[in-house]
């Protein structure tokens, strides 16, 4: 049931901000991102209780906390020169190669 992934606005290593949800107007940095799913793993969003077994990893087990997914429509890309979410377009640069750039500064994203 998995749909055909498709290119997404935000890319690994994005600082992104939440729009919506329970961590809305919180800022963090892409660790992992799921096409497929349209999802995104964002260090410090979303965190979720998961009890563990006792393992070499966490000898005691108990409940730790960790970051879940959470749908990209839901993220916007900071631009790197103002620090505000902006949007983010596509445009050819010097060499001919398709490049991402924040719309509200024209500034290119790396």
């Amino acid at each position: 049931m998995s749909k055909t992934p498709h290119k997404l606005h935000i890319k690994k290593g994005d600082t992104v901000y939440v729009n919506a949800g329970d961590d809305r107007g919180k800022t963090g940095k892409v660790l992992e991102v799921f096409p497929a799913k349209s999802r995104a793993i964002v260090e410090g969003i979303n965190l979720v209780s998961k009890h563990t077994k006792p393992n070499a990893k966490t000898p005691q087990g108990g409940i730790v906390k960790q970051e879940s997914t959470i749908h990209i429509s839901n993220l916007q890309v900071v631009d790197p020169t103002s620090g505000k979410p902006t949007r983010i377009g596509r445009r050819a640069n010097e060499e001919g190669k398709l490049v991402r750039y924040a719309k509200k500064s024209q500034e290119e994203i790396k």
